[in-house]
């Protein structure tokens, strides 16, 4: 008796991608790097303690390439955890489940993330 093939789960190859999935997934990304850019954040406090060399250094690693990237992705984090945490107390409340809707706020979502982002980083640049 032969076995009959099982069907296959959906994988990336046939999967259709939904906004709603994509910022499902970012949210949860965007929580777990806040919380890997708080302990960097904590050693700089812990650098500023253990005194005037070790904070230079850690400083110096901060306003590195390197650091940078990783304070901008830090704070496009917050901004976009922060925005996504209001559209998910809107849908407590019963507000914005219709589909236009929740594509609508998801696009808000992301406009706000990158705009606060952008300006957080480029104001002290420009003024």
């Amino acid at each position: 008796m032969s076995a009959r093939p099982r069907p296959l789960s959906p994988h990336l190859q046939v999967y259709r991608w939904q906004m709603t999935s994509v910022l499902s997934i970012l949210h949860r990304g965007t929580g777990l790097f806040l919380v890997l850019g708080s302990v960097m954040i904590a050693f700089w406090v812990v650098a500023l303690a253990l005194g005037h060399n070790i904070f230079a250094s850690y400083q110096a690693w901060l306003g590195s390439l390197l650091g940078k990237v990783l304070l901008a992705g830090w704070s496009f984090s917050l901004f976009y955890h922060w925005a996504n945490g209001i559209r998910h107390l809107l849908w407590d409340a019963g507000w914005g489940y219709e589909i236009e809707r929740v594509y609508m706020t998801g696009w808000i979502v992301v406009l706000v993330s990158v705009v606060l982002t952008g300006l957080l980083w480029l104001l002290p640049v420009l003024g």
